[in-house]
């Protein structure tokens, strides 16, 4: 499956023309080390399938192509990386931290970051098929261009938190705390948690898709008006 999703990802968005990397040395083994220190490393074309990489952390590195299916990097940290074109079934990066990182053009099935921290991340032409963020702590992030099957951001606490131009199956905000989350130019279909969606920023049209939700979650009896019954004549 995961030589199949890799022939998919050719397809890979650029960069982004800001982010700039130091001379890397390109990583020669097959395996990360757990608890290892990764300074101006290229991973390329590399298949880490299966491996168990706890509290590793990377530092200006770039990870390029390469098969994550069923890795494990809880309590990673990417601070300054670039990571693109991965794929894979599944990745857990639960209780990991990234800050001035970016993720672009990759595939991936279930993504754990279930109490992760981002700071300063841009995720730009991904496809996800069920991103965890629950519990997540988000401050300046951008998704751009994604497609996200399911999106968990319950219990999360995001600010200033944007989604341009993605397609959002299904987002959980149950319990979430959002400040400033604008999704008003995401194309969204199902909304689980409306009575959590203070301090989001949607379009007019969303609003109207969600009137009937956020009716239900207060209480109200909305009767159609009087020209709209069956009969009714207007005088």
């Amino acid at each position: 499956m995961a030589k199949a999703m890799a022939n998919r990802t050719g397809d890979r968005a650029k960069p982004a023309h800001h982010f700039a990397l130091p001379d890397l040395s390109r990583f020669d083994g097959d395996s990360l080390a757990i608890g290892r220190d990764y300074d101006a490393a290229l991973f390329a074309e590399l298949d880490f399938t299966g491996q168990d990489v706890p509290d590793a952390r990377f530092f200006e590195c770039r990870l390029d192509r390469c098969c994550v299916d069923g890795l494990s990097l809880r309590r990673v940290r990417f601070i300054g990386c670039q990571l693109a074109g991965l794929f894979g079934a599944s990745v857990d990066f639960a209780d990991s931290t990234w800050r001035d990182s970016e993720l672009v053009g990759g595939r991936l099935g279930a993504v754990t970051l279930a109490g992760a921290m981002w700071k300063d991340v841009r995720v730009h032409g991904m496809k996800f098929g069920f991103l965890n963020l629950a519990g997540a702590r988000l401050e300046d992030v951008v998704f751009e261009e994604c497609e996200i099957a399911s999106l968990d951001v319950g219990a999360a606490q995001l600010k200033s938190v944007s989604f341009i131009d993605c397609s959002i199956e299904e987002i959980t905000v149950a319990e979430a705390t959002l400040s400033k989350v604008d999704l008003s130019r995401a194309r969204l279909r199902t909304i689980i948690g409306v009575d959590n969606l203070r301090g989001a920023i949607v379009s007019h049209l969303q609003l109207l898709d969600l009137a009937p939700q956020l009716a239900a979650q207060l209480g109200l009896e909305v009767r159609p008006d009087r020209e709209e019954l069956p009969g009714a004549e207007r005088t």
